[in-house]
């Protein structure tokens, strides 16, 4: 009787949901006819009479003025030189600014002039994707917003290509299906990574993984396994790629184990302006008590800038090196949103806290001249992030002829600050204790054996050109051209 019972349940369930799954895809099919339907009314033809060929990058932040807004506008930039046929559009969420001054920030900031104007999709839902909208299940609410945000792209514009030139990979699926695109994607670090992983399995305390979950096995338990659905979901979506492109080595390692897509995905190192800083002559240091440390970065978390301070603070306390020289800490980067200003405030007040503030300087959002002046002045180039996917800027701060100093681990480690032609291009660190000490051994050495190493990292950075980028570029997303 309990055998009747549950076929009685089982076969009416089977059924049921065999006539759902049929009405979705009857479903999902005519959204993708309307969608195809919009499409042909929104295609213009081009001067020739021979339509155009939309090419959509998904950047709702593209005004923000960081490395990965260098890959977008040289991508572009890229794409117009090589196809005349190709109309390129982006979509942002900077509603604050017009298609223009976006165009000219990204020529003001990066010095890049684009040959064709670009066509922006200003998007209304951005918020979606805000970290801040997500307190829990960060990683999770950001991507569902994303897909809604898609949507709204989607909605607005039907491109032929789609690119996400930011990270959202939960959108690839819906301009590939729904859409009807080929779709490809540059990866600047994996949304979930092996590493993040590990932080939760070990219960290290990260700016990532708050402190009440590390002290309790059931929430590390429970974070553990939502980590690894979400890894799995990361994996299903970004696979559906047609074109896979990866910043870094160490990037790549990652991808190639989530998506499984080894056949199309390639190493694009990204595009970073090193002849606009190898043009600053390399002399030999005058012998003075002034030296300058300098970090390039966004005022991000991950990008640790207590961590500089804090190894700043004690390289003044602890060395003779303190008492001897007249040492500074300039801190450059951009600010995109209230909680950066925030943190910088929150910065400031370790300053003080650590008696530094006379010693520590910030410059936020300021011109690429000034960026380059101090540079150009600096002796050590100072970068804190931990797996720090690329860093273009330990690129730029090498190219400018600073000795860096660098995290000892992803990007910096595997591709930038590593031997070249068998000779030291630079350092890494750890902790504050080995930032403070490789700081003193820095400065401990010869104007002469500094030169030395400046000039390495300087031969080294040529693999990081633009140049370089673009024939990279060309050939990894040839296959959505054909």
């Amino acid at each position: 009787s309990c055998f009747r019972l549950l076929c009685s349940l089982l076969i009416p369930a089977l059924f049921l949901s065999g006539i759902l799954c049929v009405c979705l895809v009857i479903l999902l099919w005519g959204i993708r006819l309307w969608i195809q339907q919009r499409k042909k009314k929104l295609i213009s033809a081009g001067k020739d009479g021979n339509q155009s060929l939309v090419v959509a990058f998904f950047h709702p932040y593209c005004n923000a003025g960081g490395g990965g807004e260098r890959v977008l506008w040289c991508a572009i930039r890229t794409l117009q030189k090589k196809y005349r046929n190709v109309t390129c559009v982006v979509y942002t969420g900077d509603r604050d600014a017009t298609g223009e001054e976006i165009v000219e920030g990204a020529f003001r900031r990066f010095n890049i002039k684009l040959t064709h104007p670009v066509k922006f999709v200003f998007l209304e839902k951005r918020y979606l994707v805000e970290a801040s909208l997500y307190p829990h299940f960060t990683l999770l609410g950001q991507s569902l917003g994303s897909v809604l945000l898609g949507w709204e792209a989607l909605l607005k514009c039907v491109p032929d290509i789609y690119i996400d030139s930011m990270g959202y990979a939960f959108t690839l699926p819906l301009f590939k299906y729904l859409g009807g695109c080929r779709v490809g994607c540059y990866v600047h670090y994996p949304t979930i990574s092996t590493e993040m992983l590990s932080v939760v399995r070990n219960q290290d305390t990260r700016f990532n993984n708050a402190a009440f979950i590390t002290s309790s096995p059931l929430f590390s338990k429970f974070k553990l396994v939502y980590y690894y659905f979400f890894a799995f979901m990361y994996g299903l979506v970004g696979s559906c790629s047609d074109v896979i492109m990866v910043n870094s080595s160490w990037t790549l390692n990652h991808i190639l184990a989530l998506w499984r897509a080894a056949a199309c995905t390639s190493v694009v190192y990204p595009p970073c302006d090193v002849q606009t800083f190898l043009d600053i002559p390399l002399e030999e240091e005058k012998s003075n008590t002034e030296y300058s440390i300098v970090s390039v970065s966004q005022f991000r978390p991950e990008k640790d800038h207590p961590l500089q301070i804090r190894a700043f603070a004690k390289l003044l306390k602890e060395t003779r090196l303190g008492q001897q020289l007249q040492l500074k800490l300039i801190l450059i980067g951009g600010c995109r949103n209230q909680q950066d200003e925030d943190r910088v405030k929150n910065l400031k007040r370790l300053c003080e806290e650590l008696g530094v503030s006379n010693a520590v300087m910030f410059r936020i959002n300021i011109p690429f001249a000034e960026l380059k002046r101090h540079l150009a002045e600096a002796t050590i180039g100072l970068h804190t992030m931990w797996n720090e996917h690329f860093g273009i800027g330990v690129v730029e701060c090498m190219a400018a002829g600073t000795v860096i100093l660098a995290h000892n681990s992803g990007g910096p480690k595997l591709d930038i600050v590593v031997p070249y032609e068998g000779r030291i291009t630079g350092f890494l660190a750890e902790n504050v204790d080995s930032y403070a000490e490789m700081m003193a051994y820095i400065l401990s050495l010869s104007p002469e054996k500094r030169l030395e190493i400046r000039e390495n990292a300087r031969r080294s950075v040529h693999r990081f050109s633009d140049q370089h980028f673009e024939e990279t570029f060309l050939l990894s997303v040839e296959p959505l051209f054909k």
